[in-house]
């Protein structure tokens, strides 16, 4: 671990790996809010957290340029907690394990948490230099982006004082996004009385798991395998054809992730148990060859486990299913004038039923409102049929472009002169802060950069090292170049 501190530039990396030592899932952010603190003070700089619970920085220009742009450095402090099956790592009070391996950073049987830790170690590289040039800046470093925003969403207006917006939360090295996708949180809840199960039956458990998952906005279309759209095909044909029933359901666990593992428990007649071992076995080549391009590691097998005293009832269990079966999950459109970037998609991310409650659990994004109100609605129209009642929350509107952005010529010429290339122009279908944001500071001139991750909200989330010391560099001189107000 220590190794990383070492890497090149070594401002950036010891703070990435002093962020890795610190406690940060999103929800439990009262350790690394506390971290910041001390830093800014022993960095010599004001801070404060605000009552939105993002921490504030400022640092003022160095001599002879106080009539320079303020620049507002932003990233979020949450990373999303997810771990191996056998990884026995607790988010709330275990350090982050990262390793090298070749050209990129890892964790070891978790999330790494450069997403967004690259970002912050990046500010409090610049929070802390004693020989950088710049103007007056600002870090805005946010609470709870991973589940909704919150810390941009209440951040309180005529806080922060800048002109520029550099938002660190990119993934590309080299491409430079100057829009975003707008989302919204869709919830379907059901209530139910269980029913006793049979007392001949018997009960099994199904697990699917090893499929990649990934990040629900940024990887949507890949094709990647969806652990409850897979996982309702075989419970439906098992209730079909073994004459099983549902007991429980749990899948996935983070709503801007595609859901990698789903177990579901069912009872059925003892003689059948057999013939749902062989639609087991059957099922697990069908999607080994579907996803045989897209996914290495499936797994999907039963077991015979205790048999739970109660279960859903048919009725409902049958209502259910077929929404879950019906509910689109993946893209829905692409942008018509970038036909290779996605406008609108849904992420069945969550489904848990036990106890005679269901609850499901969908992400839909979208770079339109009236297509983020359609798919929203689509999703809500699904459920209702089932007899679920649907929410809404969390709601954030998309990042409207704006290619004449000042600041985003000055990074494309910064970007040519020092690496003799062109810089790419991009729009993310990921949500970024920068909507919430410039709806309270429409003043703004905003971009988002960052150096090159892979499968951020994934246990196989990397940085590639060689990226961030050019993203560095591209840093210093752009805070160097800033126009005069």
């Amino acid at each position: 671990m220590s190794e990383i501190k070492k890497l090149n530039p070594e401002c950036i990396w010891k703070n990435f790996h002093a962020l890795t030592q610190v406690p940060r899932p999103s929800g439990h952010l009262e350790k690394i809010q506390q971290f910041l603190l001390d830093f800014a003070k022993g960095a010599g700089v004001e801070a404060f957290k605000d009552p939105a619970g993002n921490i504030v920085m400022r640092k003022p220009a160095t001599e002879g340029m106080e009539d320079r742009k303020g620049v507002i450095l932003q990233a979020h402090m949450d990373m999303v907690p997810q771990k191996t099956p056998e990884s026995k790592h607790v988010f709330e009070t275990d350090p982050i394990e990262p390793w090298i391996d070749g050209e990129w950073v890892r964790a070891k049987g978790t999330t790494l948490g450069a997403d967004n830790g690259l970002g912050v170690a990046a500010i409090m590289a610049v929070m802390e230099s004693k020989d950088l040039c710049h103007g007056p800046v600002e870090a805005l470093i946010t609470a709870d982006e991973e589940t909704g925003m919150f810390g941009a969403n209440d951040l309180p207006q005529e806080e922060l004082n800048g002109h520029i917006l550099l938002n660190l939360d990119s993934e590309t090295w080299g491409k430079f996004v100057i829009g975003s996708a707008g989302g919204i949180d869709v919830t379907a809840t059901l209530s139910y009385k269980e029913v006793e199960t049979c007392k001949d039956d018997a009960a099994v458990k199904v697990t699917l798991k090893g499929l990649r998952g990934g990040h629900s906005g940024l990887e949507i279309h890949e094709g990647r395998g969806n652990a409850n759209k897979m996982m309702v095909r075989f419970v439906r044909e098992a209730m079909e054809e073994c004459d099983a029933r549902l007991a429980t359901w749990h899948g996935g666990n983070m709503r801007n992730a595609i859901p990698f593992k789903a177990e579901v428990v069912l009872t059925l007649p003892k003689e059948n148990i057999p013939a749902l071992s062989e639609l087991v076995e059957a099922w697990k080549e069908d999607f080994t060859d579907e996803y045989k391009n897209i996914e290495s590691g499936i797994e999907f097998f039963c077991e015979e486990t205790e048999t739970p005293k109660t279960e859903v009832p048919e009725e409902i269990q049958d209502n259910i299913i077929n929404a879950i079966y019906a509910c689109h999950d993946g893209v829905v459109r692409m942008i018509p004038s970038y036909p290779d970037v996605v406008e609108t998609s849904s992420n069945l991310a969550i489904i848990d039923i036990e106890d005679g409650k269901a609850t499901i659990k969908i992400l839909a994004r979208s770079s339109r409102e009236d297509m983020k109100d359609y798919v929203a609605t689509m999703l809500e129209s699904c459920f209702n049929m089932a007899g679920m009642k649907v929410e809404f929350g969390g709601s954030y509107g998309g990042w409207d472009p704006n290619p004449e952005s000042e600041i985003l010529h000055l990074l494309l010429r910064e970007y040519k002169e020092l690496f003799g290339k062109e810089g790419i122009i991009q729009v993310d279908h990921a949500g970024l802060e920068c909507s919430v944001i410039l709806g309270k500071y429409p003043h703004l001139d905003v971009v988002s950069l960052g150096p090159t991750m892979k499968s951020p909200h994934t246990t196989t989330e990397r940085a590639l090292i060689a990226t961030v010391e050019p993203f560095w560099q591209l840093l210093k001189k752009t805070l160097a170049d800033v126009p005069k107000r």
